[in-house]
C-alpha cells in the first residue's frame, strides 16, 4: 500500500473508525478548510472551489500540542455548526480511496476531535452539487472550545505556543493562504487585528 504524506507525524497510529459509505467506481471528493486546502498530502486528479452549507470555519478547537500546551491551550480551526464555509473540494481517484481516507483520519483524528462526515457540496465552478467527506468538530468532546469572541480568540492565539510553533502564525498562514485563494473570512481578521493592537 502507497505511504502517504504524513508531514506533521510520519508514525500516526491507525484510527478504529468506519470508512464512509463509498460508492463503488466512484471518485471521492474532500473538502479541506484549512491546510488540507494547500497541503492535502495525496494524489489528486483536481481542486475546484467549493461551498458548505450548515457549517462556518472557526477557531473552535483547543490546541494541547502542535499550537499549545496543556497548561496553555491554543486555538485551531475546525467546522463548527451554522452558516457556510468557502473551501477546497479536492478529487480523489476512486482507485486510491481508501488508502486515502486512512491517511486522513491519521492526520485529523489523533484526538477524535474530529468527526468525519459525507456532506453535500456545492462546486462553485460548475455550481454542480457532489457529495465529499470532510471533518467536523465534535461538540461533546473535552477539546471543543466555541463562542469565543474576537478579543478572547485573539489573547489566547496571541499567547499559546506548541510543538508546531506560536499559535499566531498558525493564524498568519492560515490568513495568507486564504488571501492567496481569495477567500474572505472577516473573523479571522478580526482576530489578527485584534491581536496586533494588544502587542
Amino acid at each position: 500500500m502507497r505511504k502517504y504524506d504524513l508531514v506533521l507525524e510520519p508514525d500516526l497510529p491507525p484510527v478504529d473508525y468506519p470508512l464512509p459509505d463509498l460508492p463503488k467506481g466512484e471518485d471521492l471528493w474532500i473538502f479541506g478548510y484549512g491546510s488540507l486546502m494547500w497541503r492535502p498530502g495525496f494524489e489528486h486528479t483536481g481542486v475546484e472551489d467549493a461551498c458548505l452549507y450548515g457549517f462556518h470555519r472557526a477557531f473552535c478547537v483547543s490546541s494541547v500540542v502542535h499550537r499549545g500546551t496543556r497548561d496553555n491551550p491554543g486555538l485551531v480551526l475546525g467546522l463548527d455548526r451554522g452558516g457556510s464555509c468557502r473551501g477546497k473540494a479536492i478529487r480523489c481517484p476512486e482507485a486510491i480511496r481508501e488508502p486515502v481516507v486512512d491517511y486522513l483520519y491519521r492526520r485529523e483524528m489523533v484526538t477524535s476531535v474530529y468527526i468525519p462526515r459525507m456532506v453535500t457540496l456545492k462546486l462553485l465552478g460548475s455550481q454542480e452539487k457532489v457529495r465529499g467527506l470532510t471533518f467536523v468538530a465534535d461538540p461533546k468532546h473535552e477539546q471543543y472550545s466555541s463562542g469565543h469572541s474576537i478579543e478572547e480568540a485573539a489573547a489566547i492565539i496571541g499567547r499559546a505556543s506548541g510543538r508546531g510553533g506560536p499559535n499566531v502564525d498558525y493564524l498568519k498562514s492560515t490568513l495568507d493562504h486564504l488571501d492567496e485563494f481569495g477567500i474572505k473570512d472577516g473573523p479571522l481578521h478580526a482576530i489578527m487585528e485584534a491581536i496586533g493592537r494588544n502587542r
